[in-house]
């Protein structure tokens, strides 16, 4: 299974990894420097861990209240205290570990 720190090194390559979930595609797309693409690919799957992913790009973009709309879709009170680029860490390594 793929660690944090490969899913990290993935996105210096030209191409996704293959087998990842809509959400951690997202991730990926973001973590390239391609938010239009991260955006496209959650907001095309209704899952809630796309819809974290969702919300963690709005809250990055600085768009508060649409981040704050999609926490709620994603089962979120609010979003969390730690910074965008700790939470994003956070949403990857949790959607990672659920593949193990």
């Amino acid at each position: 299974m793929m660690t944090l720190a490969d899913f990290i090194g993935s996105a210096d390559h030209e191409d996704p990894p293959g087998g990842i979930s809509g959400p951690l595609l997202g991730l990926w797309y973001d973590r390239a420097g391609e938010w239009d693409k991260a955006h496209e690919v959650v907001q095309s799957d209704g899952s809630d861990d796309a819809a974290w992913v969702h919300a963690y790009l709005h809250r990055k973009e600085g768009d508060l209240s649409n981040a704050a709309y999609w926490y709620g879709r994603a089962g979120r009170s609010h979003p969390p205290a730690e910074d965008p680029g700790d939470e994003w860490k956070s949403i990857a390594e949790d959607l990672l570990n659920r593949k193990k």
